[in-house]
């Protein structure tokens, strides 16, 4: 399946959020009171919807496939929302999924990530449409997170879209081959069949895993875990 960069997309029905005044540091302490899914930008606390199912559904499957990635060649760290990124000089948001590499390991902190992931994934809901695909773009873009990718798996969508920063720090549209697979750059050797993410049966994730980087390196990898 052959998946490129698609132009601006608005929600038949995009429901709005709710949105609330107040500074970042107010934000700060109304978000501790409670596990509240919310974002901060603008000046604007926007309060979200809880996810349906098929969307932790996915972000599960790339939660585990990529966490376990990482661990198995000590890159790094894989989070999950709701886990606020703190962009300079610009929003607080969370992604779905994000990765920190280790040579940004500092930028995890007590209460959050201070600074823009090296990775970002966003699923998209109903009410994320332009969320999603407008405004996260942008502001990743310019807070400099080397890949994005927005992955849309309602029903009749079944899109995913991934941009890497080329080196105007513009986001580019990585097209995805006849062979439906994407190769990420931030995560060298890793790559992802798209179908994955919408298959009826999803393949389990050390299964997946282990055809990304044979089964010799995932047993070599129990091996030393076990000792």
């Amino acid at each position: 399946m052959a998946v490129a960069s698609a132009p601006a997309e608005t929600a038949q029905a995009e429901a709005a959020p709710r949105r609330l005044k107040m500074t970042y540091e107010e934000y700060l302490a109304w978000a501790g009171e409670d596990n509240i899914l919310a974002e901060w930008v603008d000046g604007e606390v926007i309060v979200h919807m809880p996810p349906k199912p098929l969307h932790q559904r996915v972000a599960v499957f790339l939660t585990k496939l990529l966490g376990s990635f990482v661990d198995l060649f000590d890159l790094g760290e894989v989070f999950t929302a709701a886990m606020e990124m703190k962009l300079p000089e610009g929003p607080a948001r969370e992604p779905d999924v994000l990765f920190v590499s280790k040579a940004h390991a500092a930028r995890v902190i007590d209460d959050r990530l201070d600074g823009p992931a090296d990775l970002a994934i966003e699923i998209v809901s109903d009410d994320s449409v332009t969320r999603d695909r407008e405004d996260k773009f942008y502001e990743y873009e310019r807070a400099g997170i080397p890949e994005y990718w927005v992955i849309d798996p309602r029903p009749n969508r079944l899109r995913a879209y991934f941009y890497q920063l080329n080196a105007q720090g513009r986001y580019q549209p990585v097209i995805v081959g006849a062979d439906g697979v994407y190769r990420s750059e931030v995560l060298p050797g890793f790559w992802l069949k798209v179908d994955w993410l919408w298959a009826e049966q999803r393949p389990d994730p050390l299964l997946a895993l282990t055809e990304i980087v044979g089964p010799e390196k995932v047993a070599e990898h129990i091996k030393g875990a076990a000792k």
